[in-house]
């Protein structure tokens, strides 16, 4: 059990960010534990050949413990709300090298008793061997993640954190976190992470560092660090994973909404029950970014829907009065 100690301070103080090289090592678990992300599993399929083409792959699979744990160093805790993937890169490559062994101890030996060959050769030289990480990461991300699967990705992530920020303005951290995941339990400002198989017991006093909530595709439950040394973080599964598998079917809408608002703007409204980005709605519909700019402009004016910016995108959803023409 992980136990975050927040006074008023920290709890005002959490906040929300992405991580894309967070999803880029934990997608690993995509290849040495197929099965267990099933939303993933039709997208990580059409990236299989791209995969197995790396030299690097094997360097690449042997981060992830038989048990799913990966090593603390190489998901630091995101240093903004939306970092880019180099600046999250260049924070892994700064690692001071002498942390390799003990990190990797941690998340190696509890359970599979032994670092992986791959890593292990490297030990002798740490700098040397965290080099050869972060240009097998590196590589992973340009060549399968980057070009499609994360523009994709990050939309549905974003999408994530506005409903997050409006859960936690309307209701409060307590309903927050018990959203979040079952795992979380909140009282007397503690925050505990339960998991009954898992031997790992810690207490961190967050003391004016923040706390950082980061959602994932590549978690069962909330999750975070080995050590309780690291800056606080959890991570969440994400919502709106399903998306993810495929296009899914727009939600129906009824012929009198369709008279009212044309069949593009009713179907919009029907999709942003959940807040989306223009490029998410866009492929969810099969048409230009363009079109549904401009229909959006148009429910947006008739305040049918609300837009929200996070880094760099505008998120949309349907306020209460386009739930209510909407019959939801």
């Amino acid at each position: 059990m992980h136990r975050f100690r927040l006074g008023t301070a920290d709890l005002a103080a959490t906040s929300f960010a992405l991580s894309p090289l967070q999803e880029t090592v934990l997608s690993l678990r995509m290849w040495t534990h197929p099965g267990v992300y099933v939303w993933q599993t039709p997208g990580f399929e059409r990236l299989r050949p791209a995969f197995e083409q790396l030299d690097c792959g094997p360097l690449l699979c042997s981060l992830i413990a038989t048990n799913r744990w990966v090593p603390d160093f190489l998901t630091p805790r995101p240093p903004n709300p939306a970092p880019d993937f180099r600046s999250e890169l260049a924070v892994l490559r700064a690692t001071p090298p002498e942390r390799l062994r003990t990190e990797l101890e941690q998340a190696y030996l509890p359970h599979d008793r032994v670092i992986p060959e791959p890593l292990a050769a490297g030990l002798d030289d740490p700098a040397r061997l965290l080099a050869r990480i972060a240009d097998a990461v590196e590589e992973y991300w340009e060549r399968c993640l980057a070009p499609q699967w994360w523009p994709r990705a990050r939309a549905v992530l974003e999408a994530d954190l506005v409903h997050r920020s409006r859960m936690l303005a309307h209701y409060g951290a307590a309903a927050l976190f018990a959203e979040l995941d079952s795992r979380l339990r909140w009282a007397d400002g503690v925050l505990a992470i339960h998991r009954k198989w898992e031997a790992v017991d810690g207490d961190v006093p967050v003391d004016g560092r923040g706390l950082v909530l980061v959602p994932t595709f590549f978690a069962r439950g909330a999750i975070t660090s080995i050590s309780d040394d690291h800056p606080p973080m959890i991570s969440y599964p994400a919502r709106g994973q399903a998306t993810m598998a495929g296009a899914p079917a727009s939600p129906p809408t009824s012929h009198a909404l369709e008279l009212l608002l044309g069949a593009p703007k009713a179907r919009l409204l029907a999709l942003l029950a959940e807040p989306a980005s223009t490029t998410e709605l866009a492929g969810r519909l099969g048409v230009t970014p363009g079109a549904v700019s401009q229909h959006l402009a148009v429910l947006f004016d008739t305040r049918l829907v609300t837009r929200a910016r996070h880094g760099r995108s505008v998120l949309y959803a349907r306020s209460a009065l386009g739930d209510e023409l909407a019959g939801r």
